[in-house]
């Protein structure tokens, strides 16, 4: 049963190897030139596994780097130009996610919510997977 394993699968290991911090870096060259223009970097905290509704919920989260100001960025914006920019690749890391559940599992569509911000130094973007078991 899924349920039982999810916890041991989302390690912060595998979250980080799905999400590697050198990414951060090549998105803020990709996106200014330069990476240490970058205010925040980037990863991938798995929230929970919502059992009736068969979905996962992870975070990417936004950690404010030092001497750089997160709230003077444009974080709010970010759903969307995640959705399709292709160092970030959500499409990619949903199937690598969904890949580590087994061959009987597949995605059924994925949504990243509003940005959050639970700390002045975070910001989060909530990650929506649905699932499907095949038969």
């Amino acid at each position: 049963m899924l349920h039982t394993k999810i916890n041991d699968i989302f390690t912060p290991k595998v979250l980080e190897d799905l999400l590697p911090l050198q990414r951060s870096d090549e998105f803020f060259e990709a996106l200014y030139g330069d990476a240490d223009e970058g205010a925040y970097n980037i990863s991938l905290s798995f929230n929970n596994y919502d059992t009736a509704q068969n979905r996962l919920f992870f975070e990417i989260q936004l950690h404010e780097r030092p001497g750089k100001c997160l709230a003077c960025n444009l974080t709010y914006g970010l759903p969307q130009v995640f959705s399709r920019h292709p160092l970030i690749n959500i499409q990619g890391l949903v199937e690598k996610i969904v890949t580590l559940l087994g061959a009987d599992i597949k995605s059924s569509g994925w949504e990243l919510g509003h940005t959050r911000t639970p700390a002045a130094n975070m910001h989060t973007i909530p990650l929506t997977i649905r699932l499907r078991q095949l038969k």
